[in-house]
């Protein structure tokens, strides 16, 4: 196996066109994004784009356990917490947002086989392809509240495009979604079984792609394959949930909202497991959610990832989200002293903070 942390490949295709392969390569990290990945990524995503032999994108990960579990947050803490590693930081988010936008306009199909844990810096990448593939293992978060960031890679706009008010509580709650419920609220496009992979990169490189348009190729293969999975598709607990969701979300403000949510916990179901994350995470975390979703309402996706630019940029030095990785990563102890104890404690101004 290469040392790279990603490996690039070209997949011949029928006639004299080729597949782009970017297989995310560090399976002990759980393929965790890091600034050196972004850096490689980017710029073979661009040649790629330029150069017409190239018919479409395959984006995956060595291993079984993960696409990807989120953003090397090990260090971005070293950034937080390290003198004279502060732009390390804001160079990860500025070209971490840059190559998810360039993913969402890509001008060829790019095909996402979001296989195992697929979190934070993950479903940044994902989210932006034009054909996400979820399979039977699929397990799809934005935990951040938990370490005292909030869901961010464009989080204020694809949440807040998810039905009813899923997004929202996805967003506070940072519970995990199947595959099935990836699909449901729109984080996913396909359900294809795990061992059908191999038929589906033979079919693609079998193709003459020259003679079809890229997208029908892409979109006809997925949906036969999608069909031969029928018997491996599975439940969604979010949309089974649906309308406990919105309930409990129906709120005039976060208070009354966590609130609400709290109250669901004292069940066994997957709803109340759901919503136990809410019992530790950051009281500022939720308060960034509840205001970066609020004011991300109506923006487009470049809107969206300015703000977010802005916000984490503030994230970073505000120290709620460094104490959040110590805990959870660093002294492993599990005990995150915040800001504030409670929602009720929290300085509002000091949370409009972060938004200037």
């Amino acid at each position: 196996m290469s040392d790279q942390p990603i490996v690039f490949e070209q997949w011949q295709t029928a006639g004299d066109a080729a597949i782009g392969v970017a297989r995310l390569n560090a399976p002990r990290s759980l393929n965790s994004l890091s600034l050196e990945m972004i850096r490689l990524l980017t710029p073979q995503l661009k040649a790629w784009a330029e150069d017409e032999r190239i018919c479409a994108v395959w984006l995956e990960a060595e291993g079984d356990k993960a696409f990807c579990a989120g953003g090397d947050i090990v260090a971005l803490y070293r950034s937080m917490t390290e003198a004279g590693s502060a732009d390390i930081g804001k160079a990860f988010f500025t070209e971490e947002y840059e190559l998810d936008y360039l993913i969402h306009s890509y001008p060829k199909p790019v095909v996402c086989w979001g296989h195992g844990i697929v979190m934070g810096g993950g479903m940044g990448i994902m989210r932006g392809a034009s054909y996400r593939v979820v399979t039977e293992s699929s397990k799809l978060a934005m935990p951040e509240t938990t370490i005292g960031l909030y869901p961010d890679v464009g989080g204020g706009w694809f949440l807040n495009r998810c039905p009813g008010r899923t997004g929202l509580f996805l967003g506070l709650t940072g519970a995990r979604m199947n595959g099935a419920d990836a699909l449901f609220t729109g984080m996913a496009d396909r359900f294809i079984k795990h061992d059908l992979k191999a038929q589906v990169v033979a079919e693609l490189t079998r193709t003459n792609w020259q003679s079809r348009h890229g997208h029908e190729v892409v979109g006809s293969l997925l949906r036969q394959f999608e069909q031969q999975s029928a018997d491996a598709q599975l439940a969604s607990p979010v949309r089974d949930h649906f309308d406990e969701i919105n309930r409990a979300t129906d709120a005039d403000t976060l208070a009354q909202t966590i609130a609400q949510l709290k109250e669901l916990a004292s069940g066994d179901g997957w709803l109340a497991k759901a919503v136990k994350p809410l019992a530790t995470a950051s009281p500022v975390a939720l308060a960034l959610v509840w205001e970066h979703m609020h004011r991300c309402r109506l923006d487009g996706l470049k809107q969206v990832f300015d703000k977010e630019l802005l916000l984490s940029t503030n994230c970073l030095s505000k120290g709620e989200f460094a104490e959040g990785v110590r805990a959870l990563l660093i002294d492993k102890d599990q005990q995150p002293r915040w800001r504030y104890a409670t929602l009720a404690d929290i300085d509002n101004e000091w949370i409009n903070g972060f938004f200037v």
